[in-house]
Order: C-alpha cells, then sequence, then structure tokens
C-alpha cells in the first residue's frame, strides 16, 4: 500500500468525510479522540468539515435563545463549578425573580428575533412553590401575546413533574449531563450522573425536545471529552449547549485556568462531527475562552445555535453584536415558524 494511500484508510479526517459528511454517522469514540490530539496546523480543514457537516445535516439557519433565571443561588447541590451552589462562599446570594420581570425578560428576548426563551432555577428539582412559579409565568407571557418557544431548566425531575411541565406547554426541557459519564464523580458528589440521565429519557419519552451539554475545562481528559461527545449521541438530544468553564470566584474551580481558544474550537469541531443532526449550542465562556474571532470561527466550525445576552450570573456580549455577527457571516436567523 502507498503512503498516500495507507493516509487515506487511516486518516480520521478523510474517514469522516465520508461516514459523517456523506452518510451522516457520528464518529466513534475512538475517532472522536483522533480528532481531538490533531495538530493546530489541521484546525482549518477540521473546522471546514465541520462546517460542511452543519451545513448538509443541519442547514444554514442558526437558533438565537435567550435564558433567564428564575431562582437564582441556594442551591444545595455541590456542582464544583457553580456559583450558585449553597456548599461553597460565593458572592452569589438567593434571589427569586417575580411575574412582571419574567414576562418583561421574555419580551426582550423575543425582541432580538430569538425563538426560544429558556427558564432557570438553581435547585436539585423543583418544588410545588416553583412549579406554581413557572406555571404562572407561562401563562402571564402567553397572556402578553408573546408567541416565543418556552424551555425551562429546574433541574432533576419526577414523571409527575414531567407531566406537569409538558402540561404547562414547556417546549423543551436543558439538563446538562454536563461531562463524561466517568468524569462526573469528580464535579458532583450529592447526586449522580445516572439521576441526570433518567431525567432527560423521561422528557424525551414525554415528547418534550431534549437539550443537554456540559462544560469544557473542568480538568477531564481528551480521553474523557470523546467519551462525554459519544454518550450525548447515545442520548440523541436536539440541542448541546457547548459552555466552557468560567472560573468563579469561592468555587472549588475558582482557580482553574480557562482553556486555549485553539481547543476550545477543535473540541467544538469533534462534537458537530459526533453529533451530525443536532443543534450546536454556543453557550457560557465563549466569550472568555474565544473572544469574538474566535466566536466567529466557531459559528464556521460547527455551530448552528446561540445564547444571546447575559447568563445566569455572568455577563455576556449585547445581543446586538452577536445578531451583527451573524449577518456578517451571511446566517439566517432560524424563525419561530420553522421551529414549530
Amino acid at each position: 500500500m502507498t503512503a498516500a494511500a495507507e493516509r487515506t484508510t487511516t486518516d480520521v479526517l478523510v474517514v469522516a468525510r465520508e461516514q459523517v459528511l456523506e452518510r451522516g454517522v457520528g464518529l466513534d469514540e475512538a475517532q472522536v479522540l483522533q480528532v481531538l490530539r490533531l495538530p493546530d496546523e489541521r484546525m482549518e480543514e477540521l473546522l471546514g468539515l465541520a462546517h460542511e457537516v452543519r451545513m448538509k445535516w443541519c442547514g444554514p439557519e442558526v437558533e438565537v435563545e435567550g435564558i433567564i433565571s428564575l431562582k437564582t443561588g441556594g442551591c444545595p447541590e455541590d456542582c464544583h463549578f457553580c456559583s450558585q451552589s449553597g456548599r461553597f462562599p460565593t458572592p452569589v446570594r438567593s434571589a427569586w425573580l417575580d411575574i412582571p420581570g419574567l414576562v418583561k425578560a421574555a419580551e426582550q428576548t423575543r425582541a432580538t428575533g430569538a425563538t426560544e426563551f429558556c427558564i432557570v432555577a438553581a435547585v436539585r428539582g423543583p418544588d410545588a412553590r416553583l412549579l406554581s412559579q413557572v406555571r404562572e409565568g407561562i401563562k402571564a407571557i402567553r397572556e402578553s401575546g408573546n408567541d416565543i418557544q418556552i424551555a425551562c431548566s429546574l433541574g432533576m425531575l419526577t414523571q409527575e413533574q414531567v407531566d406537569e411541565l409538558v402540561a404547562m406547554g414547556v417546549h423543551r426541557y436543558n439538563h446538562n449531563l454536563e461531562t463524561a459519564r466517568s468524569h462526573f464523580p469528580q464535579v458532583v458528589t450529592t447526586h449522580t450522573w445516572e439521576e441526570r440521565w433518567d431525567t432527560l429519557r423521561m422528557v424525551r419519552d414525554a415528547g418534550m425536545e431534549v437539550c443537554s451539554g456540559g462544560i469544557i475545562g473542568m480538568g477531564e481528559t481528551d480521553e474523557q471529552r470523546a467519551e462525554f461527545a459519544v454518550q450525548l449521541a447515545e442520548l440523541e438530544p436536539d440541542e448541546v449547549p457547548m459552555n466552557f468553564l468560567i472560573p468563579q470566584p469561592g468555587t472549588p474551580y475558582a482557580d482553574y485556568e480557562p482553556i486555549e481558544g485553539r481547543d476550545a474550537l477543535r473540541v467544538v469541531a469533534a462534537f458537530r462531527l459526533a453529533l451530525p443532526r443536532t443543534m450546536l449550542r454556543f453557550a457560557g465562556g465563549r466569550e472568555l475562552t474565544l473572544g469574538d474571532l474566535g466566536a466567529e470561527q466557531g459559528m464556521l466550525g460547527g455551530v448552528n445555535a446561540i445564547i444571546v445576552g447575559n447568563y445566569l450570573t455572568n455577563l455576556g456580549r449585547p445581543a446586538q453584536r452577536d445578531l451583527d455577527m451573524l449577518s456578517d457571516l451571511k446566517m439566517p436567523i432560524k424563525a419561530l415558524s420553522e421551529s414549530l
């Protein structure tokens, strides 16, 4: 076999072009690991292929979403990355958003052209008070004439709670697996990865869309990043948020260094090749990790959704800057009618 022929049969990007781009079959764990270990000089080739995959299997539209914290801080869980944990001496204090504030946030989100509005609460799982607040908030948003799709992220659920959210008209449910199953015990000790998985399965079976991703840069290895990508692929989520660790004061990860931009882009592209048909969303930490130029590279390297505005306890960049970026890249914003 010639050297050129051998390269064709073993080069992961050559394999990915046929397997993922042509047939729509995501890379397996070993293949994702090969992608994550590609040298920097092949980044342009990798990002270009990831963009081709995104365009073929997802199309050119970008889904825009805004998020709001209904209940902030005081969470009993010990997620080591989170400033909202009540177990760590962070600056975040418990607070509730009232219904008028929720309606206003939804209006502001819709005004950006966003089609998705996610109501988030820092809890292990929702109690009766929280579910009542969500129910009243959704009702008020609808009565205001806002037709935006509503998602929720309220922690782990019981079957009864899943059914309640379906009855409220919740379109999509976010519950991040956060990291690979093998790494999860180093990140969270107060509940298990399997508990999160069980909630997502109930959500899927109830007919809501599934949103689940995680945070890159929490001390995981390349092997665990590859593991995480294929575990998400097994879940078959409708959306995968890609977050990058923002070290939070007072948390166990306060002194972690943010990952480098090129590594973040490599992960994004690898996840696209593992999840060719899934909405891949830029979320928290992209500003810190990538900056403006890197964000554009990510949008041309497999990403097809974005959160605009601020995050839960961290500032993003002005929504208009992201909308301008999409305009400059000639990427149309997905319309509400197309999202239904």
